[in-house]
């Protein structure tokens, strides 16, 4: 069984909106009953992807609106409630039903709501004398954001900052690491699977793996668990792996321009909750939706901009060849039709057809004229940015380990946002396999002659010459290493991530991609042999080694700290070539743009102390 999560997801919420009542073959419940709907921004967010107007509408849902928007009473429909479990909502909960807003509260929150807030909301509604209008309590476990059938999100914003701090404390860490935990384990109990989990050494990965595989087991122990269904063991080859990764395992990846078409659109147009917003072709702001009901960007979301261009043109003369044969089939459009007048079933015959292919070929036409503005407006942001040029030499510079001095400069001073010229500086600083520092004296003139905050390039620079002493001090022992790198930056153990040595990519083939097939594939590997196991169904005593290795079919592989379109379309390449083939989920904590994760690692340097000065802040970035 492949895992589906956007399908596994979208049912969850048919059932919460139908009472969580279960609903018959047609996704609908048995009895009809009008009711209204009442989300929080987050909440918003996870159905917007999902659930459009009329589906809403289909499943007996008459209003909606934002819990923290005032509201009219309205009696004799119960009120479906889709809303984080969060002290706001809780008390908002509360003032509803003291205030009679509706008959009945049927409450579901995204994540299992703690005990104190549960009592709260006791409390709060029996001081109101309102605790009989609370209908239902449901804890949904929905808390991430699915935007295709094997692609999810977090929406935990800035983790990647959290994560890396050099102020930040170990509590302030717990607190993140438990958050994506949580969410985590959210898609876990939707899939309703028990991974094996899989991570490297240290850092990030390694605490979400640990606190996962403990909740996990935790909740294993329960009598009525979410995993019940999956029995107390199955064998490797029916359980999926988990394999997580912390953002610094190939920090290049999340600032590389790249030159395909999702991954472009993505990161020039702002795609975001697979919705975006460009300047129609007459004029005005045009709205589209990219997402698997769309066929164009299924099959051609992978392929290089020139090759999309190309492939919009072949659907056109295609569409224009079968209307053209409509016309002269039924003899529209000054074409002669092929047919008698007396032989009226021919012609009648014909006339169905051509009225029955009317609604394909109308939304063939939409489809090639969404795409046709959105590589339009494309096409003008590459030309005016060199956006090509920029995705070749940051990929020649990866695969060779470095450019030409003369080369580097006419990109520095040539066309591009400063943004762009920044990712570029950036990626220019990771491939180097050595540190020219008078070469890099050059960079930052040149950034800073193009007015271009060098703050996330100094970051990276010196995480980079951090790395480089970490490696040479392998004989000294791990904990004298971390006391040292404290010393040095002040930065807790979790900036300094064993991950920073995977920052160069030997090839094409990105280093994520070719982890997950050996980890998959569970044979001995130099690259993975000292990666961590958890297996939350083993005894605790066999974690951290052993357990079970594969192969496996079916994987999810998390980024913590800032995933992007690029791993994902590379790990789905590599789920089709396998024989046969396999199926990989993508998820991450927040789905970022080269410049959003940029401006995170701006916001890092500031923190160390680098780049300009405070007193003079740096201005947006330019996309």
């Amino acid at each position: 069984m492949a895992l589906n999560l956007r399908q596994k997801q979208t049912e969850c919420i048919i059932r919460m909106l139908n009472l969580n009542q279960p609903v018959n073959s047609t996704g609908t419940a048995n009895e009809e009953v009008y009711k209204i709907l009442i989300y929080d921004k987050f909440c918003q967010n996870i159905l917007s992807p999902l659930i459009h107007v009329k589906d809403l509408r289909k499943h007996g849902v008459t209003l909606y609106f934002l819990i923290d928007k005032d509201r009219k009473p309205v009696h004799d429909v119960p009120a479906v409630y889709f809303v984080q479990p969060s002290q706001p909502n809780i008390h908002r909960i509360i003032t509803d039903a003291s205030r009679g807003l509706y008959d009945s509260l049927h409450l579901n929150f995204s994540s299992s709501i703690p005990r104190p807030l549960l009592e709260d909301l006791a409390s709060g509604t029996l001081g109101s004398d309102s605790i009989n209008r609370i209908a239902k309590v449901h804890d949904q476990y929905l808390e991430f954001v699915t935007l295709e059938d094997t692609l999810f999100s977090l929406a935990q914003k800035s983790s990647y900052v959290q994560l890396n701090d050099p102020s930040a404390g170990d509590k302030e860490i717990e607190e993140i690491v438990e958050k994506i935990v949580s969410g985590l384990f959210c898609v876990l109990a939707t899939l309703a699977v028990v991974p094996v989990i899989r991570c490297p050494r240290g850092g990030p990965a390694e605490m979400v793996a640990s606190a996962l595989d403990q909740k996990l087991r935790d909740h294993l122990l329960a009598k009525n668990n979410l995993f019940s269904e999956g029995g107390n063991f199955m064998s490797s080859f029916q359980r999926p792996i988990l394999c997580l990764f912390d953002r610094n395992f190939e920090l290049a990846v999340g600032i590389q321009h790249d030159f395909r078409y999702c991954p472009l659109v993505h990161d020039v147009l702002g795609l975001k909750l697979n919705r975006l917003t460009v300047q129609g072709e007459k004029g005005g702001m045009r709205s589209y939706e990219l997402d698997s009901s769309d066929p164009f960007w299924l099959t051609n979301g992978s392929i290089e901009f020139p090759g999309v261009a190309m492939e919009i043109e072949t659907q056109l003369n295609k569409y224009k060849k079968d209307v053209d044969e409509v016309n002269r089939r039924t003899g529209g459009a000054d074409g002669q039709s092929e047919f008698e007048g007396t032989d009226l079933i021919g012609n009648t015959k014909h006339l169905m057809n051509a009225v029955n292919s009317l609604p394909e070929l109308t939304e063939r036409k939409q489809v090639i004229d969404k795409h046709t503005n959105i590589a339009t407006v494309l096409l003008g942001e590459i030309k005016e940015r060199s956006l090509d040029s920029y995705a070749k030499m940051e990929n020649d510079m990866m695969i060779r380990g470095g450019i030409d001095r003369s080369e580097l400069m006419s990109v520095l001073k040539g066309k591009g946002s400063k943004m762009d010229k920044l990712r570029f500086a950036i990626i220019y600083l990771i491939s180097s396999e050595t540190i020219n520092p008078q070469e890099v004296e050059l960079v930052e003139s040149a950034l800073r002659e193009s007015e271009v905050d060098p703050c996330a390039f100094q970051y990276v620079k010196k995480i980079k010459s951090l790395n480089v002493q970490l490696a040479s001090a392998n004989s000294a022992s791990r904990s004298n290493i971390v006391d040292w790198a404290e010393k040095l930056y002040g930065q807790s153990l979790s900036a300094v991530t064993a991950g920073v040595k995977n920052l160069l990519s030997s090839d094409r083939q990105l280093a994520l991609t070719r982890t997950v097939e050996a980890l998959m594939e569970g044979k001995p590997n130099p690259e993975i042999d000292n990666y961590l196991v958890f297996d939350p169904r083993a005894p605790k005593s066999s974690s951290g080694g052993g357990g079970l290795k594969g192969p496996f079919k079916e994987a999810i592989v998390f980024m913590v700290g800032g995933g992007n379109y690029v791993e994902y379309g590379g790990l789905q390449e590599l789920a089709q070539r396998q024989q046969p083939v396999k199926h990989i989920v993508y998820g991450t904590t927040e789905i970022l743009t080269g410049a959003e994760f940029v401006d995170q690692l701006t916001l890092l340097g500031q923190k160390m102390g680098l780049g300009v000065s405070s007193a003079n802040p740096p201005a947006p970035h330019a996309q």
